[in-house]
């Protein structure tokens, strides 16, 4: 008898079962066992093209481009990461997306060629979305009736870009003009993700923070509460220290609670 697979992913939003890409592929696990050699083929030569010319722009847009990192990326993931981790944890998957995008791309780019940068980004990751369109056509699916690992590909990583509330859709705009991909990602969800309350707004059963029913499920909520937030302010305490943002020094007792007087100041000069 096989052993269960226990997949530890990012949360749900969005009406998506989760927001992040690798969790979304891996969720409909061994879907290629009836394709050919040369779907197959096909298959490694898109993955490949997503993974260099559209992932980039997918990166760039949640974590580099400044409006929508401040206003969307940043406050729903310091809201999901629980206290006190959403102090560190953010910022350092924000410096390895960072590290990710210039390993993909090839190495960094001079501030004064950003604007290019991104130009050649946006323009690579929009004529990838439309070579995927034009390979899926008319299809429901890229290889069939039924999806294939390419598809789940294709969803893990245009699912976040066609449901998240960007305040700069600039690529997102892009994508919603391809109906197939839209409509491809919509069947996946319907399939396999029907109504599975990622939503907060499609949820039926919402209980309130503060509500009696909270305190009598968990009677120790309070202390635990109490003892995140001591755990927090000691790692805060702790970063300062070793950074250096803080600093202890030791005076001598004499100098450091007693002054001279003016009057013992003349008579030391007498």
């Amino acid at each position: 008898m096989a052993v269960p697979l226990e997949l530890f992913c990012w949360k749900g939003d969005w009406g998506l079962p989760s927001v992040d890409i690798e969790s979304l592929t891996v969720l409909k696990y061994n879907a290629d066992y009836g394709l050919s050699a040369t779907q197959g083929a096909d298959t490694m030569a898109f993955s490949s093209l997503i993974e260099e010319k559209l992932l980039p722009a997918l990166i760039y847009t949640f974590w580099v481009d400044s409006k929508n990192y401040v206003s969307f990326t940043r406050p729903w993931y310091g809201e999901a990461i629980p206290f006190p981790l959403n102090f560190f944890l953010l910022n350092r998957m924000h410096t390895r997306s960072l590290e990710r995008l210039r390993l993909i791309r090839g190495g960094s780019w001079p501030e004064s060629e950003e604007p290019e940068a991104e130009a050649e980004i946006f323009k690579d990751a929009c004529e990838c979305l439309t070579l995927l369109s034009q390979r899926l056509g008319s299809n429901k699916f890229f290889f069939g009736d039924s999806p294939s690992s390419l598809d789940a590909i294709v969803f893990g990583h245009l699912a976040p870009l066609l449901k998240a509330k960007l305040p700069n859709g600039k690529l997102q705009q892009h994508l919603r003009s391809l109906d197939n991909l839209c409509s491809l990602c919509t069947s996946i969800l319907g399939l396999y993700f029907p109504d599975d309350g990622s939503d907060p707004r499609n949820s039926s059963r919402r209980v309130s923070r503060n509500s009696p029913a909270d305190s009598e499920e968990d009677p120790h909520k309070r202390r635990n509460q109490i003892l995140s937030v001591l755990v927090g302010l000691s790692a805060m305490l702790g970063y300062a220290f070793l950074s250096g943002i803080l600093s202890i020094q030791r005076v001598a007792p004499h100098n450091a609670l007693r002054q001279q007087s003016p009057l013992e100041d003349d008579e030391e000069g007498e």
